[in-house]
């Protein structure tokens, strides 16, 4: 989540599924959070890496490897050799993509 503080962070189609898992934990936690300041605060803590994550995805939509990823399976070891691990995107341009002016889908 320290992304923003190290330019050589990279994010690969495979950790796409484990940030969303990290997002809706992060979700979860704001849900149950004792009041509205705190939900706030927790929303705010996390919003650089939702970008990331968003980012991620449209990167990968770019090259034709989100269905692959959002498919890929992290308990077989026989997936941990393709395109969905070795393509990767530093972090803070990813946290970026919508100063583009174009939308994540």
């Amino acid at each position: 989540m320290d992304r923003h503080n190290c330019d050589k962070f990279v994010l690969s189609g495979a950790d796409l599924v484990y940030w969303h898992r990290k997002r809706e934990q992060w979700r979860v936690l704001a849900e149950r959070a004792p009041g509205g300041a705190t939900a706030d605060y927790l929303h705010q803590v996390f919003e650089p890496t939702a970008r990331a994550i968003d980012g991620l995805e449209k990167a990968l939509s770019t090259v034709g490897l989100l269905d692959e990823t959002l498919a890929l399976d992290l308990r077989r070891p026989q997936d941990n050799f393709g395109r969905v691990w070795s393509t990767a995107f530093r972090a803070h341009e990813l946290s970026r993509h919508e100063d583009d002016g174009t939308e994540a889908s």
